[in-house]
């Protein structure tokens, strides 16, 4: 069944697509076609949706220029189900592989896939794990995994979670936002995304972009993959920060550059 979404994406039928990942669990999103058989997937990034603004805003500039999109829930996300999970990376990579196959075997050329913030790591280790896909973007993606954890669960955060199991993040007003489990806190601090972009094919390029002032994940991280993705650009966005809130055009025309291009 088709609908419209309204004016935003006013030139694409809408479509919700709803499939099973390896794990039998169903993944929803929304394709959006375009009567083109190129088709960009987009992946979010940690603890948002295929509805945050980062994602619809390229979903809208890829359509105004005829591409078709597919955006979606990871596992655990959403509308998607499964449990929500602090790491996630290895299974958030074979959701993305799940998209993939379900898409490939239609009439769909898949020509890009680009994830935001963690979604950004996924479709690297995706790159790195499966060799079929032309170019991948990373838009503010972090490369060291080991950075960034104390912000969300305090400096101390080993210590407490060897000692109770787990951690629980805590809203303004108090409320259990999610639980951090010790397995997926570690999964995330053995996610070696450096080696991870070595294994990237010479075949397939990449796109880095970067916010210069990300309050999230420091520019910096940029130029850490630039240096060790073989066949990499990097575009960094003066002024935007990690959501690129008044920076989406500038987000959009490098991305659309590269993907076009």
């Amino acid at each position: 069944m088709y609908y419209n979404l309204g004016p935003l994406f006013s030139v694409a039928h809408v479509e919700k697509v709803t499939l099973r990942n390896s794990y039998g669990e169903k993944l929803v999103g929304l394709l959006h076609e375009t009567g083109s058989a190129e088709l960009v997937i987009l992946c979010h990034g940690l603890g948002s949706s295929k509805e945050s603004s980062t994602i619809v805003s390229l979903v809208s500039a890829l359509v105004k220029e005829g591409i078709s999109v597919f955006h979606f829930d990871f596992a655990g996300n959403g509308e998607s189900e499964g449990s929500f999970q602090f790491g996630n990376y290895s299974r958030e990579v074979e959701d993305l592989h799940a998209v993939v196959l379900y898409f490939s075997g239609a009439k769909h050329v898949i020509s890009a896939i680009l994830g935001h913030s963690k979604g950004g790591n996924v479709v690297l280790l995706y790159a790195s794990r499966y060799h079929d896909l032309p170019k991948v973007v990373n838009v503010s993606g972090r490369f060291d995994l080991k950075n960034g954890i104390g912000e969300h669960l305090g400096n101390d955060f080993l210590e407490r979670i060897k000692k109770k199991g787990y951690i629980d993040v805590l809203g303004e007003k108090g409320e259990v936002q999610y639980r951090v489990t010790e397995d997926s806190l570690m999964e995330r601090l053995s996610t070696d995304i450096h080696a991870a972009s070595l294994m990237i094919g010479k075949n397939c390029r990449v796109l880095t972009v970067h916010g210069s002032m990300d309050e999230v994940i420091p520019v910096e991280d940029a130029s850490e993959f630039a240096k060790i993705i073989s066949n990499h650009k990097l575009h960094i966005v003066e002024g935007a920060n990690h959501c690129y809130t008044e920076h989406e055009v500038e987000l959009a025309e490098a991305v659309l550059d590269f993907i076009k291009g």
